[in-house]
């Protein structure tokens, strides 16, 4: 659940993604950093803990700079500490990247980077990647929008980044597969985070980057691809998100604010669908569906975490009304094995952030099986939400 903040246009930096991170916080991590590019060079500060304990480590330091970004890292390769938190340099320093996901074959190329004589500081998969994209740039002659292209072809696992380069003040490039990255659109600025909460102080308009996207900021200018290297026509969104909706609101943790949020929140999911007078429930993105629902020979529920729970209650309720076998599985246990799904099935996805990667590789699993699949999530702009041939109920 790491979480990503970058930004480059005319604001200062440094504060916008230290609020941001803490807006992220949310996710859980061990460890924050940011990396800013100023007159001073590109410097890297990074603090194993809590994102107080990153500002107290970047007191006294220049911070001027219009470009920056900014993590929050839980822990995967290496034990949570200042080496192994992000951002992470390229072997010459002229790179600097931020990282969410696992890069599964990051073994065999951190052994031929070694064998072409790179040393790595860390223990970490990001590392990896930003020398082997460094190491591409090299051998190559290529611009560092193709080199990042090029090395995105050879790695396997999940991402979202974004690298900063030394040389290119007004430059950002991102990318994701199977980790969200959202792209905020302002006057001559843009921001990228994980989710759109780090943005909407900024800007509204934003952009959900797809997978095997690349985003390149370039002197104020914004160019998608796809790995094929195609230009893509991105597609702006307008976030209805409000801001005091993502702060504390008062309480300690936001933990406790969602427990003391719940009547509120059953209520607002409730408004427009329910009419009390005439007993009737109305979701509309399941009204092109609900003969085939009503012949449905089961239901297959997939999710992760609370949202399993969520599915188990769900489970007792489908059963106990619609007399109508259901079947809840961990996402993460039904992508990995080789279950009994046929066209009359209706599998729902639960996922709070509508980005889950275990439930988001559940649902391609179901779809190639012929299933109809239904989305559940909180996040309009997600990937489950925009997910190809499902249905979405917010």
């Amino acid at each position: 659940m790491c979480g990503i903040v970058a930004y480059v246009g005319n604001r200062e930096a440094a504060p916008l993604i230290i609020k941001g991170l803490k807006r992220l916080e949310y996710r859980g991590y061990d460890s924050a950093g940011v990396a800013l590019l100023n007159g001073d060079g590109l410097k890297v500060y990074k603090k194993k803990g809590k994102v107080v304990d990153l500002e107290n480590e970047l007191s006294g330091k220049n911070l001027s700079a219009k470009i920056g970004i900014g993590h929050t890292r839980w822990a995967t390769h290496g034990e949570p500490n200042d080496v192994n938190a992000h951002p992470h340099y390229s072997q010459n320093g002229r790179y600097a990247i931020i990282h969410n996901g696992i890069i599964e074959n990051y073994a065999s190329i951190k052994q031929i980077l070694k064998n072409h004589g790179y040393d790595f500081k860390s223990q970490t998969d990001t590392e990896v990647l930003v020398n082997f994209i460094e190491y591409i740039q090299n051998t190559r002659k290529s611009s560092i929008e193709e080199a990042v292209r090029l090395a995105l072809h050879e790695i396997v696992g999940a991402y979202a980044i974004v690298i900063i380069d030394r040389e290119n003040p007004r430059q950002l490039i991102a990318a994701r597969k199977g980790s969200p990255l959202v792209i905020g659109v302002g006057e001559d600025e843009y921001f990228f985070a994980s989710d759109a909460t780090p943005i909407i102080e900024y800007t509204k308009e934003v952009i959900y980057l797809d997978d095997l996207e690349i985003a390149i900021v370039k002197d104020g200018e914004l160019t998608v691809k796809n790995l094929q290297n195609q230009e893509i026509d991105p597609d702006i969104q307008t976030v209805e998100l409000e801001l005091e909706a993502i702060e504390k609101g008062g309480f300690d943790h936001f933990m406790l604010k969602e427990i003391f949020e719940q009547p509120r929140s059953i209520a607002d999911c409730l408004r427009g669908r329910l009419n009390t007078d005439d007993v009737l429930i109305q979701l509309g993105g399941l009204r092109d569906y609900l003969d085939k629902l009503a012949k449905a020979d089961r239901i297959v529920v997939v999710a992760c975490g609370t949202s399993w729970h969520a599915g188990l209650v769900a489970e007792y309720i489908f059963e106990e009304l619609a007399r109508i076998n259901v079947e809840v599985e961990y996402a993460s246990e039904f992508r990995y094995r080789n279950p009994i799904i046929r066209e009359g099935d209706f599998v729902i996805a639960i996922s709070q952030s509508g980005e889950t990667a275990d439930t988001l590789a559940a649902i391609e699993l179901a779809k190639s099986k012929g299933a109809t699949i239904i989305g559940v999530c909180n996040v309009v702009g997600s990937q489950t939400k925009r997910y190809h041939h499902r249905r979405f109920i917010p």
